[in-house]
C-alpha cells in the first residue's frame, strides 16, 4: 500500500537519505539475467533482463480520481543504484527491475511522490533499468549519453504501454526527477503530436533543458506562468549560482514553482525560505534553508546545490499546480469528454 507520509521534512529527509545510502552500498542482488546480445554485453558489461510492462510488478500505480476530473500522471524515478557485479564477476551499470531489492529502492521515491501527485489523479510510475550513478560521476556527456540509451528506451516502452491503456480524453502530466527528468525530456521527443495535444504539463525536476533540446524538439515549450498548458516546467535548486552543476543543472530555461515567475521576483516558501529565480542561470537560489538533510555525495550532488530536495521541497506547489494545469487543459478543450472508467491498474503496488 502507498505509505502515508509523515511531516513534509521527515518525508523528504528520510527518502533522500535512503537514496544516498543506496548509492554508497552495493546492491544485495546479484541475479544474473540478460536479454542483451553478446556484442552488447561485451561493450557495456552485464545487461539485466528487460522489463515486461504488461506485468503489474513493473509498476507502482494509484487511482485516486473518483470523479474522473483529474489527470493521468506518468512519473519517472531518479537514480538509485551504483555499479554492481554478478556472481560470475560481471560489472553491471544498470538497475535490475526483476530484483526485489532494486524495486524496493525505487519504490521509496515513487511512493513518496505518489503521496502528493496521486490525490485527485491517476498515477503511474514504471520501474526501469536506470543507469547507475557512476555514469554521472564521470561528468562526461558522451558517457552519460551512451549509458542512458538503455534506460531511455525502457521508459519509452513503458510510456507506449501506458498510452495504450489510458483514455486520451484526460489531461496528461509527465514528471521526473534527476535521471527521471532526463527521461521526461526524452518522452517529449518520443511522443507523437497527437499525444502532445493531450499534455497539460511536463515537470523536469532537478535536471536541465539544453538549447539543443529546445531546438530539436518542438514539444518542449518552456512554461511562462502558472496556468499555461502543453509546457515544460524546469527547475534546479542551489545555494548560489556558482554551484550550478553542468551535467545536471546548466539549463536554458527555468521557472520558480513557488510564484510561477520567470523573473527575479522572490517568493516565500513555508514562511521562512526565500526562493528566487536567477534569470541569467535559470536556477532557483534559496536562502533560509540549508538542505542539510541531503548529505553530499562525493563531489557530485548536494555540494552547494541542493539536488536532493527537488521532488520534496516544492511538493505542495507542484501538487496544486498539477490540478491547475489539468483544469486549464480541460477548459481549453470544452468538447473533450470526461473519462468513462478508471484505469485497469487501480490501487498501489510497492513490490
Amino acid at each position: 500500500m502507498m505509505q502515508t507520509p509523515r511531516t513534509p521534512y521527515q518525508q523528504r529527509g528520510t527518502t533522500l537519505c535512503l537514496l544516498l545510502c543506496c548509492l554508497t552500498v552495493l546492491s544485495a542482488c546479484r541475479t544474473a539475467r540478460s536479454n542483451a546480445s553478446a556484442t552488447e554485453v561485451a561493450a557495456t558489461g552485464f545487461v539485466p533482463k528487460a522489463p515486461d510492462y504488461a506485468d503489474p510488478t513493473m509498476w507502482i500505480t494509484a487511482d485516486d480520481d473518483p470523479t474522473g476530473t483529474g489527470a493521468d500522471v506518468f512519473y519517472v524515478v531518479s537514480t538509485w543504484e551504483i555499479d554492481w557485479t554478478t556472481d560470475d564477476g560481471q560489472t553491471c551499470h544498470y538497475a535490475d527491475v526483476w530484483s526485489p531489492t532494486h524495486r524496493q529502492h525505487m519504490a521509496t521515491e515513487m511512493n513518496g511522490v505518489a503521496a502528493y501527485m496521486a490525490p485527485g489523479n491517476r498515477f503511474y510510475a514504471p520501474f526501469y533499468r536506470h543507469t547507475t550513478i557512476e555514469a554521472f560521476e564521470t561528468e562526461n556527456e558522451d558517457t552519460i549519453r551512451r549509458r542512458t540509451r538503455l534506460p531511455m528506451a525502457d521508459v519509452c516502452m513503458a510510456f507506449d504501454h501506458f498510452l495504450r491503456q489510458r483514455d486520451p480524453n484526460r489531461p496528461l502530466v509527465l514528471a521526473g526527477f534527476s535521471q527521471g527528468g532526463m527521461a521526461t525530456i526524452e518522452l517529449l521527443r518520443h511522443m507523437s503530436d497527437e499525444t502532445y495535444s493531450q499534455l497539460a504539463a511536463a515537470y523536469v525536476m532537478g535536471y536541465k533543458v539544453t538549447p539543443e533540446d529546445t531546438a530539436t524538439c518542438r514539444h518542449i515549450r518552456p512554461a511562462r506562468g502558472e496556468t499555461d498548458t502543453g509546457v515544460t516546467i524546469c527547475y534546479n535548486t542551489v545555494k548560489d549560482v556558482k554551484y550550478v552543476k553542468p551535467i545536471i543543472s546548466l539549463t536554458c530555461c527555468g521557472i520558480n514553482p513557488v510564484n510561477w515567475r520567470t523573473d527575479a521576483t522572490p517568493a516565500t516558501l513555508h514562511d521562512t525560505i526565500t526562493v528566487t529565480l536567477s534569470p541569467q542561470h535559470h536556477v532557483l537560489v534559496v536562502s533560509g534553508y540549508d538542505g542539510s538533510e541531503y548529505k553530499p555525495y562525493k563531489n557530485l550532488i548536494n555540494v552547494g546545490d541542493i539536488h536532493g530536495c527537488e521532488p520534496w521541497l516544492y511538493s505542495d506547489c507542484i501538487r496544486r499546480n498539477i490540478a491547475v494545469r489539468a483544469r486549464e487543459w480541460r477548459n481549453s478543450l470544452p468538447t473533450k469528454s470526461l473519462p468513462t472508467a478508471p484505469s485497469e491498474r487501480g490501487g498501489v503496488q510497492s513490490k
